[in-house]
């Protein structure tokens, strides 16, 4: 049990996607993960690109269906979480 495991919920910090919440679906390698969300589509990425959060999605399988994912989605009530944009909070 490590800090990304399938079904836990991180943030993308880099690209396109930067900023929404996704659901880890596959761990590849030590470096690379599979990931979607309702706002992010099924791609590899780097975990330097993810920051971990505190929710995890329970009953969640490895290689999991959008349909799945979307379903652990509602039953977890994070629906609202998945679709708005998370900006870091900048310190000055």
């Amino acid at each position: 049990m490590g800090i990304y495991d399938v079904g836990q919920c991180a943030i993308k910090l880099l690209g396109r996607e930067a900023g929404y919440l996704c659901v880890i679906v596959e761990v590849i390698d030590k470096n690379f993960a599979l990931v979607e969300g309702i706002k992010v589509k099924r791609r590899r990425c780097n975990f330097k690109h993810l920051s971990p959060t505190k929710y995890m999605l329970e009953g969640l399988k490895k290689g999991a269906t959008k349909k799945a994912i979307e379903e652990a989605i509602d039953k977890a009530k994070l629906k609202e979480k998945f679709e708005e944009k998370h900006l870091p909070k900048l310190q000055l």
